[in-house]
């Protein structure tokens, strides 16, 4: 899903004619409170103005940017530090769209917004990946654009490299580009960027197409081309997970997509199946050989899947992380009605799974300190299973009977087995990055009622003790005003979200109000 606009996406554009003419309505309304521009093109070329006359780059340090979801955060490759580009914001009425980059410095625990002539216009759902080549480099792909109503959008199909030891952006121009997208997933593959999926969409309310398509961009000769793998591949689609193997082949997990039910009433479809993407291009041959020969040389697989699955969801994050595994955190699932449209529950969740690569097995992940003596004592007697799981990965497929054997000693050391331990809230769209072994949690978005919670806090945890989890950015969901697009009602809204405890405070606001506190507040956390 991907999208900040919940309605839209929990309707599936069923009901479209009336949605499209209330949605008109709201879009004049807010157009003329506001006093926005809705030409796409006129407020892109703004952007591109204002940083085309910037001459020097300028570095400051700053607070941890303000909350965004939708943007980019990667590891700089050859630094202690953490790349942040873009992201969107919306605060129920207005979407505040950025190029915003930011450099976070893991040692010091601080944030330097930097600006650079010539940078790309503003942008959400884009793709990033980190090179390390000439002083590193950040590559980045597509993404949109979204009008202040959210009303138009643009899709981008620039490539662009931010060469990190100059601090200067390059628009790379190639033939053979993909079209216009964003939702898509990019990954660095064998000196070649591979893109594959995502949807374009041009105005609300109306059918996006979705793709299925895979193109690769060759880091030595500048050259895309589009690759036609044998076999049968995943359906189209857009927030899929794109994970690179040890070995080169690409796996590719879920995703999310929009299928017709009847006429103009489409259907959300999260996708939990899994592909393989092989190159059987042998190791040592150059990039122009992959080039010439990619098209042939690709396969497509479907995977099999064992363990401990995730129930369906999207907007769920996956990392790779150290011994040919990922990690997969959050997400949400909106549980519909086909008769009541906006009868919508969404669960969202902030579990964290394993996976491992090569042979498709997923573990659920919890913290090594909570751990029972139970669950240990059990662990000993799978040695084959042990000897693949990380800490804190759990295999609950074990013998019943040997849960009765282990009550005792159980229940004798129940007072340390509780203990309660701080873990992220749930949330989809978060960020999640691992740079020499320390995963770091960023962000996310989590809603309540018809409130949307972008968040800005961030984490980490070490991948290989996986024990706790230490705040680096705290969560402050107070801060954020959300403005109903109903004019009338949203200076109320506004004093809910401040100040849920105000007397006077709407009830239904109020309780939505109290369960967010509840469930991002109140936990307390190591701050390093």
């Amino acid at each position: 899903m991907g999208k900040k606009n919940k309605k839209k996406d929990k309707k599936g554009y069923g009901a479209e004619k009336t949605a499209a003419k209330t949605a008109k309505k709201a879009e004049k309304r807010a157009i003329k409170e506001l006093g926005i521009d809705e030409d796409i093109d006129s407020l892109i070329a703004e952007f591109v103005e204002i940083d085309r006359r910037r001459v020097d780059v300028v570095e400051k340090q700053t607070p941890p940017p303000s909350p965004r979801c939708n943007m980019t955060l990667t590891a700089h490759p050859d630094k202690e530090e953490l790349i942040l580009f873009g992201g969107e914001f919306f605060n129920g009425k207005q979407t505040f769209m950025y190029n915003d980059l930011y450099f976070y410095n893991i040692k010091k625990n601080s944030w330097t917004l930097v600006k650079i002539p010539n940078a790309p216009p503003p942008r959400c759902s884009h793709q990033a990946v980190g090179v390390a080549q000439s002083g590193g480099q950040l590559w980045m792909f597509g993404g949109e654009f979204a009008s202040p109503t959210q009303s138009k959008f643009h899709h981008y199909k620039d490539l662009w490299i931010l060469h990190l030891s100059e601090k200067r952006w390059e628009k790379i121009s190639a033939p053979g580009a993909p079209s216009s997208r964003s939702g898509h997933r990019m990954v660095v593959c064998k000196r070649q960027l591979i893109v594959f999926g995502g949807f374009h969409e041009s105005i609300r309310y109306y059918g996006l197409p979705l793709f299925d398509d895979l193109h690769a961009f060759n880091l030595d000769t500048y050259n895309w081309i589009k690759l036609a793998p044998s076999g049968v591949g995943p359906t189209p689609r857009s927030g899929c997970q794109l994970s690179v193997r040890n070995d080169g082949a690409i796996l590719v997990y879920g995703g999310y997509t929009k299928k017709q039910i009847k006429k103009d009433v489409d259907k959300g479809v999260i996708h939990e199946d899994m592909y393989i993407l092989s190159n059987s291009v042998k190791e040592g041959k150059s990039g122009g050989d992959v080039e010439a020969t990619g098209a042939v040389k690709w396969k497509w697989n479907k995977m099999s899947q064992s363990g401990i699955k995730p129930s369906p969801r999207s907007g769920a994050t996956m990392v790779v992380t150290t011994g040919n595994k990922v990690m997969m955190f959050g997400g949400v699932f909106d549980q519909d009605d086909d008769d009541d449209d906006e009868n919508i529950e969404s669960e969202f969740y902030n579990e964290m799974y394993s996976l491992d690569l090569e042979k498709g097995k997923w573990f659920e992940m919890s913290l090594k300190s909570t751990k029972t003596k139970k669950k240990r004592r059990r662990r000993k007697t799978k040695d084959k299973d042990v000897a693949e799981q990380q800490p804190g990965e759990t295999d609950t497929s074990g013998d019943k009977n040997e849960e009765s054997d282990n009550e005792d000693e159980e229940d004798g050391n129940k007072d340390d087995d509780d203990v309660e331990e701080f873990i992220p809230c749930a949330r989809m769209n978060t960020l999640l990055v691992v740079k020499h072994g320390i995963l770091y949690l960023y962000g996310g978005v989590y809603e309540i009622g018809d409130k949307e919670v972008t968040l800005n806090d961030m984490y980490s945890i070490d991948v290989h003790k996986f024990d706790k989890w230490n705040t680096l950015v705290a969560m402050e969901t107070r801060d954020q005003d959300w403005e109903d697009e109903d004019s009338s009602s949203s200076d109320e809204d506004k004093d809910d979200v401040a100040d849920e405890s105000d007397k006077n405070d709407d009830v239904g606001d109020k309780k939505d109000d109290e369960e967010l506190q509840g469930a991002v507040g109140g936990i307390q956390a190591t701050v390093m």
